[in-house]
């Protein structure tokens, strides 16, 4: 199997250095990039599976270069952890709201780092896959249906689309505006709320098969899907 490749952008040498270290002996390929302009460089050049994206940067922030990043076609799905020192729980919901995958705050076991890069991994290549299955829900993308529990879940285009994007993005928080640009399309005019009424039909449909619940409110941020709590 092809070692996965990581991206390290952090301006810190002996930081960059000592999770490349950890991550070489783990069997990773690693990139490393001391600002955002390397870091686009090799995003272009060498293609990496993952990112680990610092937020304090010294031409960019991390989280405007993760936001830059989620914007284009050829980056949206790159998968994406950022490192901080940041610990507020507002600071952790800016970065996933825009487009971490995950968060790891500062200072950090070299093993915790690798478990959760594995565990993102693990999400990102999911999604790429015909089916998804989290809990008791499964997503078959190819046949176009869901299933929970071995029972066909009735769910209607936008709920489907919907829940196909949540799914395949797990833990990953998603505000009205992404949902909509995501879901429905940039070029369609639908208002906010909208979203908020088919996550309620989305919430009844799975209802019936104990999985409501995986839809999750973000209190300020917006929706995510999560089988925990």
């Amino acid at each position: 199997m092809t070692a996965s490749k990581i991206l390290i952008v952090e301006d810190e040498t002996p930081i960059r250095e000592m999770i490349a270290f950890h991550l070489d002996r783990a069997g990773f390929k690693t990139l490393e990039a001391a600002d955002c302009r390397e870091a686009r460089q090799l995003l272009a050049d060498e293609r990496p599976d993952l990112a680990l994206i610092d937020w304090m940067l010294p031409d960019m922030s991390g989280l405007e270069l993760t936001r830059m990043l989620k914007r284009d076609k050829e980056n949206e799905d790159l998968a994406i952890i950022m490192l901080t020192a940041r610990t507020g729980e507002q600071d952790k919901i800016s970065g996933l709201e825009g487009g971490a995958d995950d968060y790891v705050t500062k200072p950090f076991a070299p093993r915790e780092l690798i478990a959760r890069i594995q565990a993102v991994l693990r999400r990102s290549r999911a999604a790429g896959g015909d089916t998804v299955s989290a809990g008791c829900l499964e997503l078959d993308t190819a046949g176009h249906r869901v299933i929970a529990n071995g029972d066909n879940v009735k769910l209607g285009p936008t709920e489907y689309r919907l829940l196909k994007h949540l799914m395949t993005h797990a833990g990953r928080v998603y505000s009205r505006t992404q949902l909509l640009d995501r879901v429905w399309g940039a070029n369609v005019y639908v208002e906010e709320r909208t979203v908020d009424v088919h996550v309620r039909r989305l919430r009844k449909a799975l209802e019936r098969h104990g999985a409501d619940t995986y839809i999750q409110t973000v209190r300020g941020a917006g929706y995510r899907f999560s089988v925990g709590s």
